[in-house]
């Protein structure tokens, strides 16, 4: 059955770049997220840390191999990380700031040096800071004017997503970020009534992405830019 198209809030939805353009190179890097803005993704995601200074780094596991030992970033300094881990700051000088950022908080202390940044480069309203805890998102909503996601699941909601939308609305947290196969048209369509985004991830296959914009998704993470771009056109 073809999904009959839905309206979104965000009008296109983002094209976010799962830790860059990670299927064509290697991830979360400022090669992957140069590479990204330039097939045409209008969003790249990451994940942050702090280093042992407290400033903020792009990373997803925030370890690294140091000889046979793994090391936790939070642990080193600057100096001290590999030449491929990125800065906040050399992301936006590298690339500049006319794309939407979403940012996974792995060490809640960042949430602060993230907006530092951020304002630094005039780049706060087009952040999107997630989290898992509906109730530490909430916490943030005095500090920015960036958007706020719950990343979860469907399953995760025991008392149903109406109410989960509810408490999200009431809270002032934008958005929810589901896996691509927790969305259904009607999913969408609820969420919108308390007018918060739906942002679906791991969407690596155009059908599945195709589909995801018809049920009136508002952004997409996928690995495959390529196929990011694909799939949209086919939705139309």
């Amino acid at each position: 059955m073809v999904q009959q198209r839905l309206p979104s809030l965000r009008h296109p939805p983002v094209r976010f770049a799962h830790r860059g353009a990670r299927a064509h190179a290697p991830e979360n890097t400022l090669n992957a997220f140069e590479l990204a803005l330039r097939l045409g993704a209008t969003g790249l995601e990451t994940d942050v840390w702090l280093s042992k200074e407290g400033v903020p780094v792009l990373d997803h596991d925030g370890s690294v191999r140091t000889g046979i030992r793994r090391r936790s970033i939070v642990k080193m300094s600057q100096d001290e990380l590999p030449g491929h881990i990125p800065t906040l700051e050399n992301l936006y000088k590298t690339c500049g700031t006319d794309f939407e950022l979403s940012i996974d908080i792995k060490d809640l202390r960042a949430v602060e040096p993230v907006l530092s940044v951020s304002r630094m480069f005039n780049a706060e309203t087009r952040l999107w800071l997630c989290h898992p805890d509906p109730l530490v998102i909430a916490g943030w909503r005095d500090l920015t004017v960036g958007k706020l996601v719950n990343s979860t699941r469907l399953k995760l909601m025991k008392q149903g997503p109406e109410r989960h939308a509810a408490e999200l609305a009431t809270a002032g947290v934008d958005a929810v970020n589901l896996h691509h196969s927790d969305w259904t048209g009607g999913l969408t369509t609820l969420f919108h009534r308390f007018n918060r985004y739906c942002i679906a991830w791991d969407a690596q296959h155009v059908r599945i992405i195709r589909d995801l914009v018809r049920m009136g998704i508002d952004g997409v993470h996928s690995d495959h830019v390529d196929r990011l771009q694909t799939g949209f056109d086919e939705a139309v």
